[in-house]
Protein backbone atom coordinates (compact mmCIF):
# COMPACT_ATOMS: atom_id res chain seq x y z
CA UNK A 1 0.00 0.00 0.00
CA UNK A 2 2.75 2.32 0.94
CA UNK A 3 4.82 1.45 -2.42
CA UNK A 4 1.30 2.09 -4.36
CA UNK A 5 1.15 6.00 -2.91
CA UNK A 6 4.62 6.17 -3.56
CA UNK A 7 4.49 5.97 -7.29
CA UNK A 8 1.12 7.96 -7.01
CA UNK A 9 2.55 10.98 -5.32
CA UNK A 10 6.32 10.31 -7.72
CA UNK A 11 3.50 10.76 -10.86
CA UNK A 12 2.19 13.70 -9.67
CA UNK A 13 5.14 15.65 -9.37
CA UNK A 14 6.32 14.18 -12.74
CA UNK A 15 3.17 15.31 -14.33
CA UNK A 16 3.40 19.06 -12.33
CA UNK A 17 7.11 19.08 -13.64
CA UNK A 18 6.02 18.46 -17.53
CA UNK A 19 3.27 20.90 -17.07
CA UNK A 20 5.72 23.63 -15.67
CA UNK A 21 8.68 23.16 -18.20
CA UNK A 22 5.44 23.27 -21.35
CA UNK A 23 4.01 26.17 -19.71
CA UNK A 24 7.59 27.57 -19.64
CA UNK A 25 8.27 26.53 -23.01
CA UNK A 26 4.29 28.29 -24.71
CA UNK A 27 5.54 31.41 -23.01
CA UNK A 28 9.04 31.92 -24.27
CA UNK A 29 7.35 30.78 -27.91
CA UNK A 30 5.07 32.90 -27.13
CA UNK A 31 6.75 36.65 -26.14
CA UNK A 32 8.50 36.14 -30.03
CA UNK A 33 5.05 35.92 -31.22
CA UNK A 34 3.19 38.76 -29.63
CA UNK A 35 2.78 41.63 -27.04
CA UNK A 36 -0.32 43.06 -25.48
CA UNK A 37 -1.28 46.15 -23.11
CA UNK A 38 2.79 47.04 -22.89
CA UNK A 39 2.56 50.83 -21.47
CA UNK A 40 5.13 53.52 -22.91
CA UNK A 41 5.53 56.16 -19.84
CA UNK A 42 5.17 60.07 -20.80
CA UNK A 43 8.87 60.12 -19.78
CA UNK A 44 9.81 57.16 -22.44
CA UNK A 45 9.91 56.82 -26.11
CA UNK A 46 9.14 53.07 -27.14
CA UNK A 47 10.64 51.25 -30.14
CA UNK A 48 8.58 48.32 -31.95
CA UNK A 49 9.94 45.75 -33.99
CA UNK A 50 8.80 43.17 -36.29
CA UNK A 51 10.62 40.12 -37.45
CA UNK A 52 13.88 41.77 -35.50
CA UNK A 53 13.86 44.79 -37.27
CA UNK A 54 12.69 48.41 -35.77
CA UNK A 55 9.12 48.91 -36.95
CA UNK A 56 8.53 52.42 -35.08
CA UNK A 57 8.85 54.84 -33.28
CA UNK A 58 6.46 55.83 -31.08
CA UNK A 59 5.55 58.01 -27.64
CA UNK A 60 3.43 57.43 -24.41
CA UNK A 61 0.74 55.73 -25.11
CA UNK A 62 -0.65 51.57 -24.79
CA UNK A 63 0.27 49.08 -27.35
CA UNK A 64 -0.28 45.95 -28.55
CA UNK A 65 0.85 43.43 -31.61
CA UNK A 66 0.87 40.14 -33.12
CA UNK A 67 3.05 39.16 -35.47
CA UNK A 68 6.81 37.24 -36.18
CA UNK A 69 9.26 38.15 -33.69
CA UNK A 70 7.56 41.39 -32.01
CA UNK A 71 8.49 43.32 -29.36
CA UNK A 72 8.96 46.66 -27.54
CA UNK A 73 11.50 48.47 -25.98
CA UNK A 74 11.70 51.79 -24.78
CA UNK A 75 13.91 54.37 -23.91
CA UNK A 76 14.17 56.65 -20.83
CA UNK A 77 13.80 60.21 -21.38
CA UNK A 78 14.86 61.40 -17.88
CA UNK A 79 17.95 62.89 -16.77
CA UNK A 80 20.71 60.47 -15.71
CA UNK A 81 22.99 62.76 -13.24
CA UNK A 82 26.31 62.08 -13.34
CA UNK A 83 29.50 63.48 -10.86
CA UNK A 84 33.33 62.51 -11.92
CA UNK A 85 36.12 63.60 -10.24
CA UNK A 86 39.79 64.27 -11.25
CA UNK A 87 42.24 64.45 -8.23
CA UNK A 88 45.35 65.20 -10.78
CA UNK A 89 45.31 67.10 -13.66
CA UNK A 90 48.16 68.97 -15.32
CA UNK A 91 47.68 72.18 -16.23
CA UNK A 92 49.45 74.55 -19.23
CA UNK A 93 51.81 75.85 -16.78
CA UNK A 94 52.90 72.16 -15.17
CA UNK A 95 50.66 72.43 -11.95
CA UNK A 96 48.77 69.56 -10.73
CA UNK A 97 45.07 70.53 -10.12
CA UNK A 98 41.79 68.24 -9.10
CA UNK A 99 38.31 68.94 -10.74
CA UNK A 100 35.42 67.84 -9.84
CA UNK A 101 32.27 68.08 -12.56
CA UNK A 102 28.80 66.99 -12.75
CA UNK A 103 25.80 67.78 -15.07
CA UNK A 104 22.66 65.82 -16.85
CA UNK A 105 22.89 63.17 -19.55
CA UNK A 106 19.93 62.68 -22.31
CA UNK A 107 19.15 59.85 -24.78
CA UNK A 108 17.57 60.99 -27.97
CA UNK A 109 14.01 61.46 -27.64
CA UNK A 110 10.82 60.90 -29.87
CA UNK A 111 11.91 64.04 -32.01
CA UNK A 112 15.22 62.44 -32.81
CA UNK A 113 13.85 59.16 -34.75
CA UNK A 114 16.43 58.99 -37.69
CA UNK A 115 19.21 59.19 -34.90
CA UNK A 116 17.65 56.31 -32.62
CA UNK A 117 17.08 54.21 -36.21
CA UNK A 118 21.00 54.87 -37.20
CA UNK A 119 22.42 54.23 -33.84
CA UNK A 120 20.46 51.52 -32.23
CA UNK A 121 22.50 48.98 -33.55
CA UNK A 122 25.58 50.19 -32.40
CA UNK A 123 24.04 51.82 -28.86
CA UNK A 124 21.32 49.60 -27.58
CA UNK A 125 22.99 49.20 -24.42
CA UNK A 126 23.68 52.63 -23.80
CA UNK A 127 20.50 53.64 -24.93
CA UNK A 128 18.67 50.83 -22.43
CA UNK A 129 21.02 51.17 -19.35
CA UNK A 130 21.43 53.76 -17.30
CA UNK A 131 24.69 52.35 -16.04
CA UNK A 132 25.86 51.99 -19.40
CA UNK A 133 25.30 55.61 -20.22
CA UNK A 134 26.78 56.88 -16.90
CA UNK A 135 29.97 54.93 -17.15
CA UNK A 136 30.61 56.01 -21.13
CA UNK A 137 29.71 59.18 -20.40
CA UNK A 138 31.76 59.66 -16.91
CA UNK A 139 35.27 58.47 -19.06
CA UNK A 140 34.41 61.16 -21.72
CA UNK A 141 34.10 63.96 -19.25
CA UNK A 142 36.99 62.89 -17.50
CA UNK A 143 39.08 63.36 -20.89
CA UNK A 144 36.84 66.50 -21.33
CA UNK A 145 38.58 67.76 -18.11
CA UNK A 146 42.39 67.11 -19.01
CA UNK A 147 41.74 68.58 -22.44
CA UNK A 148 40.30 71.96 -20.78
CA UNK A 149 42.72 72.37 -18.34
CA UNK A 150 45.68 71.35 -20.19
CA UNK A 151 44.83 74.11 -22.28
CA UNK A 152 45.05 76.95 -19.39
CA UNK A 153 47.39 77.89 -16.79
CA UNK A 154 47.00 77.17 -13.16
CA UNK A 155 45.45 81.00 -12.56
CA UNK A 156 43.66 80.31 -16.01
CA UNK A 157 41.52 77.40 -14.00
CA UNK A 158 41.01 78.55 -10.77
CA UNK A 159 40.55 82.26 -10.46
CA UNK A 160 37.45 84.32 -10.87
CA UNK A 161 35.34 84.35 -13.96
CA UNK A 162 38.23 81.61 -15.54
CA UNK A 163 35.62 79.02 -14.11
CA UNK A 164 33.25 79.75 -16.23
CA UNK A 165 35.83 79.87 -19.29
CA UNK A 166 36.55 76.06 -18.08
CA UNK A 167 33.13 74.60 -17.21
CA UNK A 168 32.47 75.77 -21.19
CA UNK A 169 34.90 74.31 -22.52
CA UNK A 170 33.94 71.10 -20.48
CA UNK A 171 30.77 71.35 -21.70
CA UNK A 172 31.45 71.66 -25.55
CA UNK A 173 34.06 69.36 -25.30
CA UNK A 174 31.71 66.68 -23.71
CA UNK A 175 28.49 67.25 -25.89
CA UNK A 176 31.13 66.77 -28.85
CA UNK A 177 32.55 63.31 -28.15
CA UNK A 178 29.02 62.21 -26.87
CA UNK A 179 26.93 63.38 -30.29
CA UNK A 180 28.43 60.48 -31.56
CA UNK A 181 26.10 58.44 -29.69
CA UNK A 182 23.18 60.02 -29.61
CA UNK A 183 23.85 61.58 -26.46
CA UNK A 184 23.38 64.98 -25.19
CA UNK A 185 24.77 66.71 -21.72
CA UNK A 186 23.34 69.54 -19.76
CA UNK A 187 23.38 71.66 -17.07
CA UNK A 188 27.22 70.74 -17.06
CA UNK A 189 29.16 72.71 -13.68
CA UNK A 190 32.64 72.72 -12.11
CA UNK A 191 30.95 72.53 -8.58
CA UNK A 192 35.03 72.23 -6.84
CA UNK A 193 38.67 72.25 -8.10
CA UNK A 194 41.01 70.31 -5.70
CA UNK A 195 44.68 71.47 -4.76
CA UNK A 196 46.91 69.46 -3.15
CA UNK A 197 48.73 70.49 0.38
CA UNK A 198 51.73 71.01 -0.96
CA UNK A 199 49.84 73.36 -3.62
CA UNK A 200 47.51 74.56 -1.13
CA UNK A 201 50.74 76.02 1.30
CA UNK A 202 52.25 77.32 -2.04
CA UNK A 203 49.45 79.03 -3.23
CA UNK A 204 48.85 80.31 0.44
CA UNK A 205 52.39 81.89 0.39
CA UNK A 206 51.80 83.77 -2.97
CA UNK A 207 48.70 84.96 -1.45
CA UNK A 208 49.94 86.16 1.36
CA UNK A 209 53.10 87.83 0.07
CA UNK A 210 50.65 89.27 -2.80
CA UNK A 211 48.62 90.96 -0.22
CA UNK A 212 51.61 92.35 1.39
CA UNK A 213 53.07 93.43 -1.43
CA UNK A 214 49.22 94.80 -2.26
CA UNK A 215 49.43 96.00 1.21
CA UNK A 216 52.83 98.01 1.12
CA UNK A 217 51.42 99.50 -2.33
CA UNK A 218 48.04 100.43 -0.81
CA UNK A 219 49.70 102.40 2.23
CA UNK A 220 51.87 103.74 -0.21
CA UNK A 221 48.97 104.61 -2.21
CA UNK A 222 47.47 106.03 0.93
CA UNK A 223 50.08 107.90 2.38
CA UNK A 224 50.29 109.59 -1.19
CA UNK A 225 46.89 110.19 -1.04
CA UNK A 226 46.38 111.84 2.25
CA UNK A 227 49.10 113.87 1.17
CA UNK A 228 47.71 115.05 -2.08
CA UNK A 229 44.29 115.00 -0.17
CA UNK A 230 46.08 117.97 2.53
CA UNK A 231 47.34 119.79 -0.19
CA UNK A 232 43.45 119.17 -2.06
CA UNK A 233 42.26 120.54 1.22
CA UNK A 234 44.56 123.91 1.25
CA UNK A 235 43.75 124.47 -2.66
CA UNK A 236 40.47 124.12 -1.96
CA UNK A 237 40.42 126.42 0.49
CA UNK A 238 42.03 128.96 -0.89
CA UNK A 239 40.01 128.17 -3.92
CA UNK A 240 37.33 128.47 -1.60
CA UNK A 241 38.39 132.24 -0.76
CA UNK A 242 39.06 133.41 -4.01
CA UNK A 243 35.39 131.85 -4.58
CA UNK A 244 33.84 134.03 -2.40
CA UNK A 245 35.81 137.06 -3.70
CA UNK A 246 35.18 136.02 -7.32
CA UNK A 247 31.39 135.21 -6.08
CA UNK A 248 31.15 139.01 -4.26
CA UNK A 249 32.59 141.02 -7.05
CA UNK A 250 30.51 138.49 -9.44
CA UNK A 251 27.45 139.60 -7.27
CA UNK A 252 28.46 143.50 -7.21
CA UNK A 253 28.92 143.38 -11.03
CA UNK A 254 25.52 141.79 -10.95
CA UNK A 255 23.48 144.35 -9.09
CA UNK A 256 25.69 147.14 -10.48
CA UNK A 257 23.98 145.37 -14.08
CA UNK A 258 20.39 145.31 -12.47
CA UNK A 259 20.60 149.38 -10.86
CA UNK A 260 21.76 150.31 -14.65
CA UNK A 261 19.05 148.05 -16.10
CA UNK A 262 16.47 149.48 -13.38
CA UNK A 263 17.28 152.93 -14.27
CA UNK A 264 17.16 152.27 -18.00
CA UNK A 265 14.01 150.75 -17.31
CA UNK A 266 13.05 154.04 -15.38
CA UNK A 267 14.29 156.39 -18.21
CA UNK A 268 12.13 154.10 -20.58
CA UNK A 269 9.23 154.62 -19.05
CA UNK A 270 9.40 158.66 -18.52
CA UNK A 271 10.05 158.74 -22.18
CA UNK A 272 7.23 157.05 -22.79
CA UNK A 273 5.13 158.35 -20.48
CA UNK A 274 6.40 161.89 -22.10
CA UNK A 275 5.77 160.89 -25.69
CA UNK A 276 2.29 159.14 -24.27
CA UNK A 277 1.62 163.29 -23.07
CA UNK A 278 2.72 164.90 -25.82
CA UNK A 279 0.21 162.67 -28.31
CA UNK A 280 -2.41 162.88 -25.86
CA UNK A 281 -1.95 166.93 -26.02
CA UNK A 282 -1.57 166.65 -29.35
CA UNK A 283 -4.91 164.17 -29.86
CA UNK A 284 -6.44 167.20 -27.92
CA UNK A 285 -4.89 169.90 -29.92
CA UNK A 286 -6.76 168.06 -32.94
CA UNK A 287 -9.72 167.37 -31.14
CA UNK A 288 -10.23 170.44 -30.61
CA UNK A 289 -9.28 172.02 -33.64
CA UNK A 290 -11.62 169.75 -35.23
CA UNK A 291 -14.32 170.57 -32.76
CA UNK A 292 -13.96 174.31 -33.85
CA UNK A 293 -13.96 173.57 -37.30
CA UNK A 294 -17.09 171.91 -37.32
CA UNK A 295 -18.67 174.26 -34.89
CA UNK A 296 -17.46 176.84 -37.77
CA UNK A 297 -18.70 174.93 -40.54
CA UNK A 298 -21.84 174.70 -38.73
CA UNK A 299 -21.81 178.35 -37.72
CA UNK A 300 -21.75 179.27 -41.23
CA UNK A 301 -24.28 176.50 -42.79
CA UNK A 302 -26.68 177.94 -40.05
CA UNK A 303 -25.93 181.58 -41.38
CA UNK A 304 -26.49 180.80 -45.02
CA UNK A 305 -29.42 178.82 -44.05
CA UNK A 306 -30.98 181.98 -41.96
CA UNK A 307 -29.93 184.13 -44.87
CA UNK A 308 -31.78 182.27 -47.38
CA UNK A 309 -34.95 181.94 -44.82
CA UNK A 310 -34.82 185.77 -44.66
CA UNK A 311 -34.37 186.12 -48.14
CA UNK A 312 -37.63 183.94 -48.61
CA UNK A 313 -39.25 185.85 -46.17
CA UNK A 314 -38.99 189.02 -47.26
CA UNK A 315 -39.88 187.46 -51.05
CA UNK A 316 -43.15 186.13 -49.74
CA UNK A 317 -43.25 189.57 -47.72
CA UNK A 318 -43.15 191.74 -50.51
CA UNK A 319 -45.16 189.48 -52.81
CA UNK A 320 -48.01 189.66 -50.31
CA UNK A 321 -47.12 193.17 -49.68
CA UNK A 322 -47.79 193.97 -53.48
CA UNK A 323 -51.36 191.96 -53.59
CA UNK A 324 -52.36 194.21 -50.66
CA UNK A 325 -50.53 197.31 -52.71
CA UNK A 326 -52.69 196.63 -55.87
CA UNK A 327 -56.07 195.66 -54.32
CA UNK A 328 -55.34 198.96 -52.34
CA UNK A 329 -54.83 200.99 -55.57
CA UNK A 330 -58.03 199.11 -56.88
CA UNK A 331 -59.97 199.65 -53.66
CA UNK A 332 -59.07 203.54 -54.29
CA UNK A 333 -59.68 203.56 -57.77
CA UNK A 334 -63.13 201.88 -57.77
CA UNK A 335 -64.87 202.92 -54.32
CA UNK A 336 -68.40 200.92 -55.28
CA UNK A 337 -66.53 198.05 -56.04
CA UNK A 338 -65.85 198.27 -51.73
CA UNK A 339 -69.45 199.25 -50.95
CA UNK A 340 -70.25 196.14 -52.86
CA UNK A 341 -67.68 194.03 -51.23
CA UNK A 342 -69.19 195.53 -47.82
CA UNK A 343 -72.69 194.83 -49.10
CA UNK A 344 -71.64 190.98 -49.89
CA UNK A 345 -69.86 190.54 -46.60
CA UNK A 346 -72.56 191.81 -44.66
CA UNK A 347 -74.87 189.30 -46.61
CA UNK A 348 -72.92 186.64 -46.33
CA UNK A 349 -72.75 187.25 -42.84
CA UNK A 350 -76.64 186.65 -42.01
CA UNK A 351 -78.38 183.86 -42.00
CA UNK A 352 -82.09 182.73 -42.25
CA UNK A 353 -82.74 182.96 -38.97
CA UNK A 354 -80.76 185.69 -37.85
CA UNK A 355 -82.68 188.72 -36.80
CA UNK A 356 -81.45 192.31 -36.34
CA UNK A 357 -82.76 194.67 -34.07
CA UNK A 358 -81.94 198.91 -34.35
CA UNK A 359 -82.32 200.56 -31.48
CA UNK A 360 -81.44 203.63 -30.54
CA UNK A 361 -78.25 204.68 -29.26
CA UNK A 362 -77.53 204.41 -25.30
CA UNK A 363 -80.74 202.25 -24.66
CA UNK A 364 -80.92 198.26 -24.37
CA UNK A 365 -82.51 196.10 -26.77
CA UNK A 366 -85.47 193.89 -26.12
CA UNK A 367 -84.94 190.01 -27.14
CA UNK A 368 -87.92 188.88 -28.25
CA UNK A 369 -88.38 185.24 -28.64
CA UNK A 370 -90.10 184.14 -31.97
CA UNK A 371 -93.67 182.47 -31.12
CA UNK A 372 -97.55 181.89 -32.38
CA UNK A 373 -99.15 185.35 -32.97
CA UNK A 374 -95.62 187.04 -33.45
CA UNK A 375 -94.57 188.95 -36.29
CA UNK A 376 -91.12 189.39 -37.41
CA UNK A 377 -90.09 192.81 -37.30
CA UNK A 378 -87.23 192.76 -40.26
CA UNK A 379 -87.70 190.26 -42.89
CA UNK A 380 -84.24 189.37 -43.78
CA UNK A 381 -84.92 186.57 -46.04
CA UNK A 382 -83.90 187.77 -49.87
Amino acid sequence: MNRLKGTTVSKIIGYGLAAILVVTVLLLVSNNFFYFLKVVEQQEVGIQFRSGRIYDVVGPGVYSDLGLFVRLERISAQAIPFQVEDKEIITKDKQRIGLIASGDIFRPGLDQQDLILDLWDQYRGIYTSDALALQRVSDFAKQAMKVCVGDRTFDDNIIGASRDALRNCIDDELNEMVASMGLSVNNVTVPDVILSPEVQTALDAIVQSRLATEKAAQDQLKAQAEAAAEQAKQEGAIRVEQSKIQEQTRQQTQLAELERQRLAAQTAVIEAQRANDLAQKETERVLIEATKANELLSAERDLEINRARAEAAKAKAEAETAIQILLGELYAQYPDYVQLLIAQANASALTATDKIIFTPEGSTPTIVVPGPGILPTVDTAP
